[in-house]
């Protein structure tokens, strides 16, 4: 995984397709299911801008994550190391004053290396690398960061959810309204990195919390698959096409700033 994440920074340094570095946009979706996007077969979710990004692209139809759970997975892919070389083989439970429960300190992030690159870089969405102020993402290697620090969060305002769940919003350290369905604010917050920063070369990594529990949509979404008997599905069906959506969302926007040739 280190050779690799070397590979692709100088990949992303000299590539030679383009007059200028690439931009670099990472979606990440949590507890996706393998065969829940058209891509892959499903007939009850529409993807289409999955879909469509799927059809542009190497499809890696056996590609794996290197651990079965949230933390971890995200540590080896900030970090391009299999996380158990460095400690990092559970979730951190949401605790602020714990210095010891996060990514660690010593280690290298890809954020941090495409700052060196010349790159700006952006972090939207969830982050479960650690609660304590020292792993913030702004300290790890983003400049900007909007999103929630915990590993999970409610999708609508009013729901019921843990105290993790419900940690306020923030844009770098400040916190920001929650006046949406958490899947459309995310999508509406990476369009809006991506189009403060035209002209620049970026690094956006875009995490979706989405569909990882709680599964929540809201009504007038629901009623777009009112088709679909199980309650539990019909949402989760709901979550995942608004996750598109958003996707849908950001790529518009690079459509719209002539930036899609270069990313």
């Amino acid at each position: 995984m280190k050779r690799l994440l070397r590979i692709f920074c100088m990949f992303a340094a000299s590539a030679s397709f383009a007059a200028e570095k690439p931009n670099v946009l990472v979606i990440v979706a949590d507890d996706l299911g393998y065969a829940d996007v058209g891509f892959q077969g499903c007939k009850d979710i529409p993807t289409p801008n999955l879909d469509r990004l799927a059809k542009q692209s190497v499809h890696c139809y056996s590609g794996y994550v290197s651990h079965p759970f949230c933390s971890p997975t995200r540590a080896g892919l900030m970090t391009g190391r299999y996380q158990q070389h460095f400690g990092h083989e559970n979730n951190p439970a949401w605790l602020p004053e714990d210095t010891k429960s996060g990514l660690p300190l010593d280690q290298v992030t890809l954020p941090q290396l495409m700052r060196k690159a010349g790159y700006v870089t952006g972090a939207v969405g969830k982050w479960h690398l650690g609660a304590h102020p020292q792993f913030h993402p702004n300290k790890r290697g983003f400049d900007d960061y909007f999103g929630f620090r915990g590993g999970g969060h409610i999708y609508l305002a009013g729901t019921k959810g843990g105290a993790e769940y419900h940690v306020p919003l923030e844009f770098n350290g400040q916190e920001r309204p929650f006046d949406d369905y958490l899947t459309n604010i995310l999508g509406r917050e990476a369009a809006g990195f991506v189009e403060r920063h035209q002209g620049k070369n970026w690094l956006l990594y875009l995490a979706f919390n989405a569909p990882h529990t709680p599964l929540s949509a809201p009504p007038e979404l629901l009623a777009k698959f009112s088709g679909i008997a199980d309650e539990g599905r019909r949402t989760y069906a709901a979550m995942v096409h608004a996750m598109d959506a958003a996707v849908g969302v950001v790529l518009a926007r690079l459509d719209a700033t002539k930036q899609r040739e270069n990313t």
